[in-house]
């Protein structure tokens, strides 16, 4: 007779709990609001989204691809944009006629 502890016959593990949530993902969400006498003083909304990187593509999501602490590309294009930016206020200087 053995009287050590059993334990469940299927027993999920945390790699494949954590695979099932990024595959089909999660979305947390609230909202928090602040009010003195009628009067909307503060209002913070939260959003949390756990998902796999494609499946949240596959949801239309892909802010960093466009932030430049997060992507190289974007990087690269901001620093391009700034310098283009630039040259196209040094060129309207330019051709802005004085006035004397």
């Amino acid at each position: 007779m053995s009287h050590g502890i059993q334990s469940p016959q299927r027993q999920d593990g945390l790699a494949d709990i954590l695979e099932r949530v990024l595959d089909k993902g999660i979305v947390i969400a609230g909202d928090i609001s602040i009010h003195l006498v009628g009067i909307e003083l503060l209002t913070i909304k939260l959003r949390l989204l756990i998902a796999s990187v494609d499946k949240a593509a596959e949801m239309g999501i892909n802010w960093w691809e466009n932030d430049p602490m997060l992507s190289s590309r974007a990087f690269a294009l901001e620093t391009e944009n700034k310098a283009l930016r630039m040259r196209v206020a040094e060129m309207e200087e330019l051709k802005m006629p004085k006035i004397a």
